[in-house]
């Protein structure tokens, strides 16, 4: 089977499955056309004196280097599982070199023949394993990653030979069992997400893949979010909706594709934005007479069409948002908190006076620190950024920053005041009540799904999410736990029941009813999953007309509660009582694990040494934007913001030991 998009000579890994145990003879032509044309181009033959038919697939990777032959013996677990039929299942990997000059064709009596082996000396697995290492060390070189196909099978591969060479070794088959075992209602769901204390960026790519939040895309840097992560962005944009409409912000669409020249028209925005542009040079199979954005910001085509929008001061303010994707070609990448395209909203207003325009930015930002602490429990401090950290063509940057729990710095928002330079670039001029023409003055401001990559490391455990309640796609699941069938009826109706009487109380509640897994499965599952509440009912729980309240934050027996009424007015009160006891509990632990993670700090060494601890320096500042660059030169951090709430007392510069206005925070960032 043959990707369209193949249409090369380039190398190919090629995967087989062969049905027969024994060695076996493959003669292919690694002329990729005639593989595509001639039906008779790819053969397999065997030595084996059974007459079995030979059943193969194909699966073709492109890759861009050059390979030397090798191949590998069967898993385990194939073979085990096809012996009951007679039949013993070989999977071949055969990598092979191809030229765009002369196909080539192997046979078992050239020098690169295939090799199959059921078993193998140890001088014989030594050298596989060396061969094997070598493929992966080479899909890597090519640009390849760890989530590839390509190299995830490769990587099996090389355990499967490492576990024969050494029987201590746990084995792929071991590895399947377990995965049946948690498939069958098994109690190590938890197991699948490496501890975060043990390595915190694999802790993160783990619960995103586990927790089905997203995935990535088939193009490098992207993303598909799924449904379970875009739950929580659809509930971000219904919440700051809702804001925005008390401030008769209205929402619109603008086009993905600015022209080349719009943003060249601000200097200092394209200076800015430049390394990160994706532009499309052509269409319908045509060069473009001009190069169009894919959008990175959208302050350009906004303000093309305000100054055709905005005559006079009858016209203004104009307060505008849209929800919408943007692309920024990112050279390190992570899901949800950097990617090539990612979602978000982005407001844009335009007013009479530079004091309008400075207030909405002010407002705006206040409306994202407000919903981040009381929407996604997680706390933000507040303040300006420096020149540098600046957004480009900004006069002033306001920012929330917030403490992950590997004590980096996320900038979860931020809100610009624009000044009039933009409505310089593209004449947004209206006439004012003096008769005279004048500038307009604007302000931008947006969140995006990083945020939710920041609700993850802030409150995220071993065992995987912890979703404050406001923000659950589930805020209550439903368990029910019977050991006969006699019980499973009634136990049924009573969490039918509960189910029902949240739902019509506004909460968001899911009942588990999976007759094909345990109910320490599914209490693992839920908990990795990070919802807030889960409710248990067993057939003494339906005797009593109760049920047992387990909480996702308090771990073990001190977060359960038994016997709890499942009378309707009863029941509702406490799930809602304790929904807010979480949200609110979840906020206080993240804020005091921040505070206890900020120094003070008085010399530039106190600074290094701070940040060399891994956390956050907060010291005065009168600094140079060349001293701040030397900073971040030589320790790795910025500065994050310049706090809006300032102390009594500010003290000398750590920098040049002059009386400073301001203290601001040093930290390494994402």
């Amino acid at each position: 089977r043959f990707d369209e998009e193949d249409d090369d000579e380039e190398t190919k890994i090629i995967t087989m499955r062969l049905c027969c145990g024994r060695a076996t003879t493959m003669r292919t032509t690694t002329t990729v056309e005639r593989m595509r044309t001639t039906t008779t181009t790819t053969t397999t033959t065997t030595t084996s004196s059974s007459s079995s038919s030979t059943r193969g697939f194909c699966a073709f990777a492109k890759q861009r280097r050059r390979f030397s032959f090798s191949a590998v013996a069967a898993s385990k677990n194939n073979d085990a599982r096809s012996k009951k039929n007679g039949r013993a299942f070989t999977r071949t990997r055969i990598q092979t070199t191809t030229t765009t000059t002369t196909p080539r064709t192997f046979s078992s009596s050239s020098s690169s023949s295939v090799r199959t082996r059921a078993s193998s000396t140890e001088e014989d697995l030594t050298d596989a394993i060396a061969k094997q290492g070598d493929l992966i060390k080479a899909l890597k070189a090519s640009g390849k990653t760890n989530q590839d196909e390509d190299v995830k099978a490769a990587v099996v591969v090389l355990k499967e030979l490492k576990a024969k060479a050494d029987p201590s070794t746990k084995t792929n088959k071991d590895k399947n069992n377990n995965t049946n075992a948690k498939k069958e209602g098994g109690k190590l769901a938890e197991a699948q997400v490496t501890p975060r204390s043990e390595d915190f960026s694999k802790w993160y790519l783990d619960v995103i893949r586990e927790c089905e939040l997203a995935d990535y895309g088939p193009a490098r840097g992207t993303m598909v979010i799924r449904p379970y992560g875009f739950a929580m962005w659809e509930t971000t944009q219904t919440i700051l909706n809702e804001q925005f409409g008390m401030r008769e912000v209205e929402n619109c669409y603008f086009p993905q594709l600015i022209p080349y020249s719009f943003i060249t028209k601000e200097a200092s925005h394209v200076e800015g934005f430049a390394p990160e542009l994706a532009v499309v040079t052509q269409g319908g199979g045509k060069t473009l007479e001009e190069p169009l954005v894919v959008r990175p910001t959208s302050e350009t085509i906004i303000n093309h069409m305000l100054s055709q929008w905005i005559q006079s001061y009858r016209d203004l303010p104009i307060k505008l948002n849209q929800w919408c994707n943007v692309h920024r070609w990112e050279m390190r990448t992570r899901p949800f908190i950097r990617t090539l395209e990612f979602l978000w909203q982005e407001g844009h207003t335009a007013h009479a006076t530079a004091e309008e325009a400075n207030e909405m930015a002010m407002e705006m930002i206040r409306v994202y620190s407000e919903f981040a602490e009381k929407t996604l429990a997680m706390p933000v401090i507040v303040g300006r950024k420096s020149r540098i950290e600046s957004f480009a063509g900004a006069k002033a940057t306001f920012t929330m920053e917030a403490m992950m729990g590997d004590k980096k710095a996320l900038q979860a928002g931020t809100s610009h005041d624009l000044g009039d330079n933009f409505a310089k670039a593209f004449e947004t001029t209206f006439l004012d009540t003096d008769g005279k023409a004048k500038n307009v003055h604007q302000s931008s401001w947006g969140v995006s799904t990083r945020m939710m990559g920041g609700v993850i490391m802030t409150h995220g455990d071993d065992k995987g999410l912890t979703l404050p309640p406001k923000l659950a796609p589930v805020q209550v699941i439903v368990t029910p736990i019977w050991q006969k069938n006699k019980d499973k009826e009634s136990v049924m109706e009573s969490c039918d029941a509960i189910t029902k009487i949240l739902k019509e109380a506004g909460i968001r509640v899911k009942i588990d009813a999976d007759n094909t897994k345990s109910p320490g499965w599914k209490f693992n599952f839920w908990e990795m999953k990070g919802v807030p509440i889960r409710i248990e009912i067993g057939p003494r729980d339906v005797q009593k007309n109760a049920c047992v309240v387990a909480r996702r934050d308090v771990p073990g027996k001190d977060g359960k509660e038994f016997g709890v009424s499942a009378e309707k007015a009863s029941l509702v009160e406490k799930v809602k009582t304790t929904l807010d006891e979480i949200q609110d509990s979840m906020l206080e632990k993240a804020r005091k694990f921040r505070d206890e993670n900020i120094v003070d700090c008085a010399t530039m060494a106190d600074l290094e040494k701070t940040i060399e601890d891994g956390r956050w320096a907060r010291c005065a500042w009168e600094g140079s934007d060349e001293e701040e660059k030397a900073i971040k030169d030589k320790t790795g951090a910025t500065i994050r913001c310049f706090p809006f709430e300032q102390p009594s007392s500010v003290g000398d510069c750590i920098q040049t030991g002059k009386p400073a206005k301001e203290v601001c925070i040093f930290a390494k960032s994402y």
